[in-house]
């Protein structure tokens, strides 16, 4: 096969991927608009709380034990233990604790936090030179708007993971990359080869879905690695291919999105209009889906001043894609009960929440809980499109209706967290892992991330372990 120019010079191949590495190795914090500073901040603290509190959790404790076996340590930190790996191994743990509790953000490629977060800290220990943190949070910003940017190109959230692609792990290399390639100081030549070579790396199906197995949760983990990886091989002069947005056989649209691609996406509005702008943070522990439906029972037992001996049932009328996604009732394992939406429910209405608690497996097992959870039906609508929340309809025991329908779920880009209620969840999710007095330090030094001449500040206090006589 004859090498082209494109394999050389992957910028004179596709506009669209110079465009994104020109965005990527040339945006700077000045650029940022405040709004997306202080977002894109609070993003970063909420997937550190989510990593913190899945840094003991199986999927996170046994990958750390094959690669403590398997790879030297470096001087990367696995997040809320004393370990360190190289920068891959790291962003591969961290990402996969991010992700294993479903307490991590939504909306970006999927889980974009999961996936940027531990590659822009990764990358810190691999630098040549001191990072700053506010060169760390532009990284962030770029990653964040990148993925998101492919997810669309691929048609968006609902055409891609229909067709089977769990984009978490598809799209979430290209922005794990330029996140990476961000804090690594790339230039836009080895910054194109880094995303060219990100979709090499691409992969993640939603097979796990049928049974909650525990692939969902290294998705986010290996595409945070992915991208790193590709970071460092372009930066040590590894090509990518040049045509890897190219309407050509082997392209990724046309390969992982031939009926959905709308490749104009990759680059509309670049530098303009922010992607992190349209992402969410998440209130519950379960899967964003099944948000609006506890946000709408919680209003109707609020403002009908009702308890769980008050309801004689529930009917939830929704589309066929939530369905298929959050429909079950198999909640024999965490994974597959934070994917149920009657579950969901019916914790919400027993246990007076849908937190991290509420998914223990004593609250799983509770017949009170079982007992509401039999009283719930789900209905499938085919006229409901993919973006349509559900209707939840309760009667009580005493023959009353009522019906509510949230459009705008908290935590969502419409109706988000405030600052405190983003910290207050930062500080319940990482004291599970950190002393009280780590969290006030990691909590106040994002919060002054800008200022941070060496952002090794911030990671020294992720890999501090805490302290045995403070374990509970």
């Amino acid at each position: 096969m004859t090498v082209t120019a494109a394999a050389k010079d992957p910028l004179r191949a596709s506009d669209a991927l110079a465009a994104l590495a020109r965005f990527t190795a040339t945006t700077r914090f000045d650029d940022l608009p405040a709004a997306v500073v202080g977002k894109a901040g609070h993003h970063l603290l909420d997937t550190l709380g989510a990593a913190l509190a899945g840094a003991d959790s199986v999927e996170s404790t046994a990958l750390l034990r094959m690669l403590t076996t398997t790879e030297p340590g470096a001087d990367a930190c696995v997040w809320g233990t004393g370990v360190a790996l190289s920068p891959r191994g790291a962003a591969l743990v961290n990402g996969v604790s991010a992700h294993a509790l479903e307490l991590d953000d939504a909306g970006g490629c999927d889980h974009s936090g999961a996936v940027v977060v531990p590659a822009a800290l990764a990358a810190v220990a691999a630098a040549p030179a001191p990072v700053s943190g506010a060169d760390l949070l532009t990284a962030v910003v770029v990653g964040y708007d990148v993925a998101r940017r492919v997810l669309e190109a691929c048609g968006g959230y609902w055409p891609h993971n229909e067709a089977g692609w769990h984009s978490t792990g598809t799209c979430g290399p290209f922005g794990a990359a330029a996140a990476a390639s961000a804090v690594l100081g790339l230039g836009v030549e080895q910054t194109a080869h880094a995303l060219a070579l990100a979709g090499s790396f691409s992969g993640g199906i939603w097979a796990f879905v049928h049974d909650g197995a525990m692939s969902k949760r290294l998705h986010a983990g290996r595409a945070a690695e992915a991208g790193v990886t590709a970071a460092l091989l372009a930066a040590h002069g590894v090509t990518g291919p040049g045509e890897v947005f190219g309407d050509v056989w082997g392209g990724f649209l046309r390969t992982l999105a031939p009926a959905s691609a709308d490749p104009a996406a990759l680059t509309a509005g670049l530098g303009r209009e922010w992607r992190i702008s349209r992402c969410s943070l998440k209130p519950y522990a379960s899967c964003r889906s099944t948000h609006s439906s506890i946000d709408a029972v919680g209003a109707i037992l609020g403002t009908q001043r009702l308890t769980a001996d008050d309801v004689a049932g529930i009917h939830v009328r929704l589309g066929p894609a939530v369905h298929g996604m959050c429909g079950g009732t198999d909640i024999a394992t965490l994974p597959a009960a934070q994917l149920s939406l009657p579950y969901a429910v019916a914790a919400r209405v027993v246990l007076g929440s849908a937190g991290l608690d509420a998914y223990d497996a004593d609250n799983r097992r509770s017949p009170h809980v079982s007992s509401v959870l039999e009283r719930i039906v789900l209905k499938v609508d085919p006229s409901m499109d993919r973006d349509t929340e559900p209707v939840v309809t309760l009667t009580t025991r005493a023959g009353a209706v009522h019906r509510k329908q949230v459009t705008d779920p908290l935590g969502s880009a419409t109706n988000p967290l405030d600052g405190q209620a983003v910290t207050a969840k930062f500080h319940q999710l990482a004291s599970r892992t950190l002393p009280s007095a780590q969290t006030e330090a990691l909590a106040d030094a994002v919060g002054h991330l800008d200022t941070l001449d060496d952002a090794r500040t911030l990671v020294a206090l992720l890999g501090r372990p805490r302290p045995q006589e403070d374990r509970t």
